[in-house]
């Protein structure tokens, strides 16, 4: 977590931001993995 935060700071976003991003993007991150996963299993 910490350095999803040290990331948004280098890119100039703010941590308040990032803390309302992060819950969406690692949805979609988990998303995109699973997918990943499935098709490279299946």
């Amino acid at each position: 977590m910490s350095a999803a935060f040290a990331l948004g700071d280098a890119l100039g976003v703010s941590p308040p931001a990032m803390a309302e991003l992060l819950p969406v993007i690692e949805a979609v991150m988990v998303a995109k993995l699973n997918e990943q996963m499935d098709h490279s299993h299946g």
